[in-house]
């Protein structure tokens, strides 16, 4: 395993600087939200619902902004990962197209779906074809940066988003809580730099404390459980190993009968929690915590730093990131290739 206090091996593994693209997350919202948010988009006025398409790590906006806004929004938001738009989908609907490359197949198909069904629909992209078809039908398109992996990109996504969708007042105005999100995550980047040492770096420790183990990760329902699906997403394609989620306190319902002994010694269990917790999910922690451990398994916990809900879910996002990109590095690994999805993409696009 690599000494992750060697940082010029670390660099020399991070071949495309992976870990300083996770390191500018703070300064992509802070980009991304300044110039949607002065954009002339069309007003949301007579909306009934959203539905927000897209997949992978263009996918995870939408899960941002249902988690953090469901209680601030007058109407629902559905995320959408998949061809085909929901049945109620229709002229009060406002499709959010979100495709960091534009070349998505499924959130094309959303696209041309919602146009055929004359819904509303704004796009967020880098271009692709997604940003040729919207200038054709002279729809309004929320432009990002390209050059970047997806999954790297979330910054640009979903404050993009964000202020898209302030911008047409469907959401109410979000400077402060962007500011307060922007400074946090700036004075976490800090902790979890590449320069500081694994005993004062958490996601060091993390990617440590895994090791060859496969990752677990409960998040506390909510906020907690949007964070907990990213983590395992970034385990798989940064860290380049398989890793699992759940939701608490859903997974009292399921999961935890299938944690006996042996199979606990092979996972490592990380807990994502936060301050805004119903009471009774502390309880449901703990007393999951003493199951996993009778299966041989040890846990960790992450707790949310902020005031606002937007702050404590981006912190949790940011602990992630890092430490799947230290666990792929831990390992030896390079953690910005996805050899298996290009694969996947070439071999289906010769179909």
């Amino acid at each position: 395993m690599i000494d992750l206090d060697n940082v010029e091996v670390l660099r020399a593994l991070d071949v495309d600087d992976m870990l300083g693209v996770v390191s500018a997350l703070p300064q992509q919202c802070r980009d991304a939200y300044d110039a949607a948010v002065r954009l002339v988009l069309p007003s949301a006025d007579g909306v009934t619902a959203v539905a927000f398409c897209g997949m992978g790590g263009s996918a995870v906006a939408g899960d941002v902004l249902r988690a953090v806004f469901r209680d601030r929004l007058g109407v629902p938001v559905d995320v959408n990962r998949g061809h085909e738009l929901p049945a109620y989908a229709g002229p009060n609907t406002l499709v959010v197209i979100s495709s960091y490359s534009g070349n998505t197949s499924e959130t094309l198909a959303t696209f041309r779906e919602a146009l055929a069904r004359g819904c509303r629909v704004v796009a967020i992209t880098s271009g692709g074809a997604l940003g040729a078809e919207m200038a054709v039908a002279g729809l309004p398109v929320v432009p990002v940066p390209a050059g970047f992996q997806p999954r790297a990109a979330l910054g640009y996504l979903g404050f993009s988003a964000l202020g898209a969708l302030e911008a047409m007042g469907l959401l109410p105005p979000l400077a402060v809580d962007v500011d307060e999100t922007v400074t946090e995550l700036a004075i976490l980047a800090e902790r979890l730099s590449p320069m500081a040492p694994v005993e004062a770096n958490p996601a060091k420790a993390l990617a440590v404390r895994i090791g060859e183990k496969v990752p677990v990760v409960w998040g506390a329902e909510g906020i907690g459980s949007v964070a907990a699906m990213r983590w395992k997403t970034q385990l798989n394609e940064n860290g380049k190993v398989p890793a699992f989620w759940s939701s608490m306190s859903e997974l009292d319902h399921n999961e935890v009968v299938g944690w006996v002994q042996p199979y606990g010694h092979d996972f490592s269990l990380i807990a994502l929690r936060h301050d805004g917790e119903v009471p009774e999910i502390d309880e449901r922690f703990t007393l999951s915590y003493e199951i996993a451990r009778a299966a041989g398994m040890e846990n960790a916990e992450v707790r949310a730093t902020g005031r606002s809900l937007m702050t404590r879910l981006m912190s949790l996002i940011l602990v992630g990131d890092y430490a799947s990109v230290y666990v792929g590095l831990h390992r030896g690994v390079d953690p910005t290739p996805v050899a298996v999805i290009d694969r996947l993409k070439s071999a289906l696009a010769g179909n």
